[in-house]
């Protein structure tokens, strides 16, 4: 955030900062062309520093005048998911890549929902291959957490390339230390596959939404996620077309019994 933007709040003692003074700098940033989401960060930052200074007991900070600011409604969530076609076509790109690591990177994080940096990041300490098990030390919430290892997941974990002394599981081959930043060589590779549109988190959403289609729950789709809330999961309770047709034929058929095709292929 520009710090430029915002009125002279730092001559202020924090018992002097009303929610009206946050709530007009909140307004001013929407009517200066911001986007409603960057707009919101201006009253969460101020949320988060008068929270921290009431923890630390600093003087003038019995309130919270963020609280009584109200978050515009950003709804602008890109929302983005893979169909079987498209999955193959990324595939194919993917190994023609002369980023090596890319179709391995791309590959494992549709299969954990895991987030770019968390598997960039990622060592061979942490994951237990006797039980399956990959704990993430620090993830997005400031908490460690855990994700099952499936079986496909782990033929591939144990097909990729090592390197002595590299305790990185997809380094780049170059440095043998995480990739900083994958833009070009993903790029290229959405536009050979025809999904320019693409984001490499996009692939995060294609596997909850795999996971929602497959019939499981939003609570365990949240849980392989790693979100602490239900609601923060709903975004991701995509369901496919063929699905939705298929739960509403089976309750016609459940009303009015099958058609005349369906009795015949029984008899």
């Amino acid at each position: 955030m520009n710090l430029h933007i915002l009125p002279r709040f730092g001559a202020l003692h924090l018992d002097q900062i009303t929610s009206t003074m946050i709530s007009e700098a909140h307004q001013g940033m929407r009517s200066k062309g911001y986007a409603l989401a960057m707009a919101n960060k201006l009253p969460i930052l101020f949320k988060i520093m008068f929270n921290l200074a009431k923890k630390m007991r600093v003087q003038g900070a019995s309130s919270n005048p963020a609280n009584e600011v109200t978050l515009f409604q950003a709804n602008n969530a890109k929302e983005r998911y893979l169909s079987s076609e498209e999955t193959v076509r990324l595939h194919e790109a993917l190994a023609q890549s002369e980023n090596t690591q890319l179709k391995h990177i791309a590959a494992l994080m549709l299969m954990f929902g895991c987030r770019k940096r968390e598997l960039l990041d990622a060592k061979w300490e942490h994951f237990d291959m006797e039980r399956r098990n990959w704990r993430i030390p620090m993830s997005k919430s400031g908490k460690a957490r855990n994700i099952p290892i499936s079986a496909k997941a782990m033929e591939l974990l144990q097909g990729l390339p090592r390197w002595n002394g590299c305790p990185y599981v997809v380094p780049n081959p170059n440095t043998l230390k995480p990739y900083g930043n994958l833009f070009c060589a993903w790029d290229t590779a959405r536009k050979r596959a025809g999904l320019p549109d693409l984001r490499m988190h996009d692939l995060r959403h294609s596997f909850a939404s795999n996971l929602v289609n497959a019939g499981q729950s939003i609570y365990v789709v949240g849980k392989l996620l790693g979100h602490s809330q239900v609601k923060t999961t709903q975004r991701y309770a995509h369901l496919s077309d063929a699905t939705l047709h298929a739960a509403v034929d089976a309750a016609a058929n459940a009303a009015i019994g099958p058609g005349p095709e369906s009795q015949r292929a029984s008899a």
